[in-house]
């Protein structure tokens, strides 16, 4: 892990804490931010609070699962190993912040991206496995991404499995126990280098009943999700850049067809979420539909809608229709615009795409030559929301309502936005995370 601690005195009750975990598609990506990284947010902006990055294993090392995992294991713990590993240094942190000037009782867990999705899986992990007073999250920060869908059963996940095997040279004919053992005897390096081969590409969640229970959806369709939260006191923010397809569909895109983009979309869910995701896009037909350039193009639509746009919004529905309050215990927000800085990582005609605001939130960090006057200006009531946010002040966010959220525009204002894209949000959970019966709007 990697700690930045505020310089000065820290308060009599000790810093906040912003447990922030790192994106990266749960495949790649570090904690190893650079030491000067964080320099601009603690000395430079409202913001007064250790953050802690934990490294966690990744893609076949941390998301592996088959039936031989599970003989092996005896107690039902295999699968979901990097969310385990980031628990661990959750409880770490917990335990022994306080030597850092950390006040443990005051830990908001925040990530982007595949690191949001994990907020996420940390906060449903302690909601239904851990008891009121071994608890430790006291807010969340989801940056674009969600709850996703019900995650693959151990059956599901054999495919990848035998794939990755198969790959390896590893004869399928073998006992369980004996494929393991030359899994584990092989350089790490060939077990990472072997996944740009793979069909089945992506290592993600397992829905083993042990992390996390199976019902966990149906949990969050009915509310019990939402009050368990309230009873807690946990307050969520969450939200999305406006352009987030334009880094999706350059992430191991498809070739130009529908049976590739489908194979593509079946290397993440779950193979009935797949085939309902393209059936619904393309209007029951194999054809392209109208509006996309090309089938990657659609491919990147439809994965930012899974990953991030559609699933908050029917995510968000679900809270408030569970009792929580939009702009109290929910902060919604959205970006229409970035910063200058990022042109030097993200090309301009990517817009306001995926990752393009982690510099905002963290007040430009290593890049150069760093936010300009103005837009320090314009972002300045950001801050001072994301500070008050993590030190579990009120944030005066702004929105009230369930379809309003709070938005940087394209001409550098701030202001409430009332969402165009909430119905359609409804509409593609309840297709993916439904049970068939149509919900309606908490509105």
């Amino acid at each position: 892990m990697n700690v930045w601690i505020p310089t000065g005195n820290a308060p009599k009750e000790g810093w906040p804490v912003l447990f922030y975990i790192h994106g990266g598609f749960l495949q790649w990506g570090n904690a190893n931010w650079k030491p000067a990284a964080l320099v601009p947010l603690l000395n430079e902006s409202a913001f007064k609070a250790i953050v802690v990055l934990p490294s966690y294993r990744l893609n076949a090392l941390g998301f592996l699962a088959g039936k031989e995992l599970a003989a092996e294991s005896s107690s039902g713990d295999f699968g979901n190993m990097g969310f385990r590993d980031q628990r661990c240094a959750l409880e770490w942190t917990h335990k022994n912040i306080s030597l850092f000037g950390g006040n443990p009782g005051n830990i908001t867990v925040g990530g982007y991206s595949a690191g949001s999705h994990s907020t996420f899986q940390q906060l449903a992990h302690e909601l239904y496995r851990v008891s009121d007073e071994k608890r430790i999250i006291k807010r969340a920060i989801m940056f674009s991404n969600s709850p996703g869908v019900q995650p693959r059963t151990v059956e599901e996940h054999q495919k990848q499995f035998d794939e990755f095997v198969s790959r390896l040279k590893i004869p399928h004919d073998l006992p369980g126990e004996e494929k393991l053992g030359r899994l584990r005897a092989l350089p790490f390096q060939k077990l990472i280098d072997v996944q740009d081969e793979m069909t089945i590409s992506e290592f993600r969640a397992l829905s083993d009943d042990t992390w996390l229970p199976k019902d966990l959806i149906a949990n969050i369709n009915s509310g019990d999700f939402a009050k368990r939260m309230k009873q807690r006191g946990i307050t969520l923010m969450n939200g999305e850049c406006r352009d987030e397809h334009n880094l999706y569909r350059n992430w191991r895109i498809p070739h130009d067809s529908y049976a590739s983009v489908h194979t593509r979309l079946v290397a993440d869910y779950p193979e009935r979420v797949a085939s309902r995701l393209l059936h619904h896009y393309c209007k029951g037909t194999t054809s392209l539909p109208a509006g996309y350039k090309n089938w990657q193009d659609l491919f990147g639509h439809i994965y930012a809608d899974i990953q991030v746009h559609h699933i908050e919004r029917g995510f968000h529905n679900a809270l408030f229709k569970g009792g929580l309050e939009p702009g109290k215990d929910v902060l919604r927000y959205r970006f229409d615009r970035r910063l200058k800085c990022v042109d030097q990582t993200v090309p301009p005609e990517w817009e306001v795409t995926h990752s393009t605001d982690v510099p905002i939130w963290f007040w430009g960090t290593e890049l150069k030559p760093g936010m300009t006057k103005q837009e320090k200006k314009w972002l300045s009531g950001w801050n001072e929301g994301f500070a008050a946010f993590v030190n579990g002040e009120s944030a005066n966010w702004g929105p009230t309502k369930p379809k309003e959220m709070r938005r940087w525009r394209s001409d550098g204002a701030t202001d409430i936005w009332e969402d165009d894209s909430w119905e359609q949000g409804l509409e593609v959970w309840d297709l993916v995370n439904g049970d068939g019966v149509k919900r309606s709007s908490s509105l």
